[in-house]
Parts: structure tokens; C-alpha cells; sequence
């Protein structure tokens, strides 16, 4: 029997539909409100606000639900993934692997600028098979330590290898990986990237350091940064790859959605202001 769809994040782009997510700080009270939003998914952040992969683990122990298992079944009511702290040239592996091996359904790598960053991205989140097997490229390079994910996500070992893979490569992958573009080294190779690359599920664009090397920080509705951004989705548009936007509110949703964005960031939990907005917006 097919297991039916667990990440919530996928659930909505694979139906054509926008997915609204948040960044939040790895912290068990923050995990606790999120899970009673309506949120599809949250990302806890470990770039700016500290990597603990202890409390990460908590964080997502946290946001279990027996109720909703109950009632629903294992898919989690809001899916849960993280931004690791390593920029893309660092290639830091190791805590993708950590935050995969505790359950989380998808990575965020910020400042993935080169082909060779994006490809170590996709790796990173797929486990290793032989080069006559399909969907080889991007060859995996995750270690094996599944136990305590098959956990989390209440599935058995051997049906969590089967859709422990990247979305949309893999139909019934349910992780997902969501590179960040945040300068124009980035969006000069994205093309490329997303030409030689296949496993990329979101490009997110980081809109602050991008502003920042534009030379107007944090001017996020700047024309020159505007059309910087524009590029990008024009290049997601062009290899059919989702583009997310970092920073949606009341004041920019109707045109943040009108060009094309699917991946939206919004609010924070103790305030669902933002949250609403978008998706009413997004008639929801």
C-alpha cells in the first residue's frame, strides 16, 4: 500500500497550490504554538539564531501531536524543516545529515551561488546508490542512521527508504531541499544550476544580503533590487522550478503572488496577522 503524503510543504506545490512556511527559532515553546497554526510548514532557523541539534530534536518531539495521529494519521499538521547554518560553499553535510536523521522533512541552504554548491545541497540529502540505478545524479552522500526519523514519522525503516529522497526527482520523495540565492554570483549561475542540478525543490531568495551587495540593504521594494529578484524567478519560471519568497505580508502579497512566487514566508506564531493575510490572498 502506498503511504499516503507526509510532507505537508510538498503536499501543496505538487498540487499546484502555494505553500505558506515561516522561519522560527529552534525553541520548544515556538514549536509547541506553531503546531496549532495553519501554517503548512516551519523552517527553524540555525544560520543567525544558533545551531542546536539537541534542542532541534526537542523542538520537533514538541510538535507531536496525539490527537491529531489519532484523528489524521502520521502526516504531521505542520511539517517541519530547518535552515543550517553552513553557507553553501562551506559544505557542511554533516548537519543536513543531523537534521534529516532526527526527522525533519526538508533542508534551507543560504548562500548557494556555483553548480558544484547546489549539486553538494541535493547530495547531501539523498543516501548513496550504484551509478546503474535510476535517478543516480545527484549521486547521495548521506550517511545511513535513519532510526530515530523512521520514528518521528511513524513509518517502518524500510518504507522510510523509500521515500526518504529528494521531491520532485524522486515522485514520492517526501524531502525537501530549498537552496537560497542571495547574491549575484547566485543568480548569474542559476540557470546553470537549475540546467545541471535536478533535485532542487524551491529557490529561495534571500532578499537581505542580496540588498545588502546591491548596495541598498534592506530597500527590499527597490527597483534595483526588484529586478535583481525578477531575475530569478524568470529563471525558475524558465526550468519550472518553484521560487519562494522570504518576507510576504499585506503589503506585498497581491503582487508577490501575481509573479509567480509559490513558496511564501510570513509572520511569526505569536502574531498570525501576516499568516492571514497571505492566505487569504491566496484564497484559503
Amino acid at each position: 500500500m502506498a503511504l499516503p503524503r507526509l510532507n505537508g510543504i510538498i503536499r501543496q506545490l505538487e498540487a499546484g497550490k502555494h505553500s505558506v512556511t515561516t522561519f522560527q527559532p529552534i525553541d520548544i515553546t515556538t514549536a509547541v504554538e506553531i503546531t496549532q497554526s495553519k501554517y503548512d510548514g516551519v523552517v527553524f532557523e540555525g544560520e543567525h539564531q544558533g545551531w542546536d541539534i539537541t534542542n532541534l530534536r526537542h523542538s520537533l518531539q514538541y510538535m507531536l501531536n496525539r490527537a491529531h495521529i489519532a484523528k489524521g494519521g502520521v502526516a504531521p499538521a505542520v511539517t517541519p524543516t530547518a535552515r543550517i547554518p553552513a553557507n553553501g560553499c562551506e559544505m557542511n553535510q554533516f548537519m543536513a545529515k543531523q537534521a534529516l536523521d532526527i526527522g525533519c522533512y526538508g533542508i534551507v541552504f543560504p548562500h548557494v551561488s556555483t553548480v558544484q554548491e547546489a549539486y553538494n545541497a541535493v547530495a547531501a540529502c539523498r543516501y548513496p546508490r550504484l551509478k546503474d540505478k535510476p535517478l543516480y545524479e545527484p549521486a547521495g552522500i548521506r550517511g545511513d542512521g535513519p532510526m530515530q526519523a523512521c520514528r518521528y514519522w511513524g513509518i517502518s525503516q524500510q518504507e522510510y527508504y523509500e521515500v526518504a529522497d529528494v521531491w520532485p526527482l524522486a515522485p514520492k520523495g517526501e524531502i525537501l531541499v530549498v537552496i537560497q540565492i542571495e547574491d549575484t554570483m547566485g543568480i548569474e549561475n542559476l540557470d546553470d544550476m537549475l540546467k545541471n542540478v535536478p533535485g532542487i525543490g524551491v529557490v529561495l531568495i534571500g532578499e537581505g544580503d542580496l540588498s545588502q551587495e546591491l548596495g541598498f540593504p534592506r530597500q527590499t521594494e527597490h527597483k534595483v533590487v526588484l529586478d535583481a529578484m525578477a531575475q530569478v524567478v524568470a529563471t525558475c519560471k524558465k526550468h519550472n522550478v518553484i521560487v519562494g519568497h522570504p518576507h510576504v505580508s499585506k503589503a506585498n502579497a497581491e503582487r508577490v503572488i501575481s509573479e509567480g512566487y509559490r513558496y511564501l514566508m510570513a509572520g511569526a506564531p505569536r502574531n498570525y496577522g501576516e499568516l492571514n493575510d497571505t492566505l487569504k490572498a491566496v484564497g484559503r
